[in-house]
């Protein structure tokens, strides 16, 4: 539990290091049951968006990347232990994170992405399209894990996120 929670802070701190380096003001960075989130002072163009969006993924990608190297020169089954566990977290937190579904970063990314190429409220619509397959695939795939594997993994973002984005949202 530590391993992961350090995991998802570094990851939203990395978020925060992409709006320090463009001069966005960070109010707060907060960890919640389901992941957490950076809270910017102002709001962002989808040129902004996209650094900042990127940068979670990026550090999770270098703790897997770095924990990967460590691991073979490390002596101790313990420290090797936590370093494999490491990096095996990072990597699912960073290729869960990039999958085109808002609010995870692969859907604020495929958004602001969209944003370059069409009117942004055709973004929104098409990145809303995707977001609703999504959800019609996830629930099938939770009965697959649980009949074949055994557990449930379920996601469900905390509505006030939702609101909050909702609310800010740029058309």
């Amino acid at each position: 539990m530590a391993i992961l929670l350090t995991s998802i802070l570094l990851h939203e701190l990395g978020h925060a290091w992409g709006c320090l380096i463009q001069g966005i003001p960070v109010n707060r960075v907060v960890l919640y049951g389901g992941g957490g989130f950076c809270e910017h002072r102002r709001s962002t163009s989808s040129y902004e968006d996209e650094l900042i969006v990127a940068m979670g993924p990026i550090v999770n990608l270098t703790l897997w990347a770095l924990c990967s190297l460590l691991e073979p020169f490390v002596t101790s089954p313990e420290l090797g232990w936590v370093l494999v566990v490491t990096a095996q977290l990072n990597l699912f937190l960073a290729v869960f994170n990039m999958l085109p579904l808002m609010p995870l970063d692969g859907g604020r990314l495929f958004h602001a992405v969209l944003n370059r190429m069409v009117k942004p409220v055709t973004a929104t619509r098409i990145a809303g399209l995707v977001g609703l397959i999504g959800v019609a695939l996830w629930l099938p795939m939770i009965v697959f894990a649980y009949e074949n594997f055994g557990f449930v993994f379920l996601f469900f973002p905390p509505l006030l996120r939702h609101w909050h984005m909702l609310r800010h949202a740029q058309y």
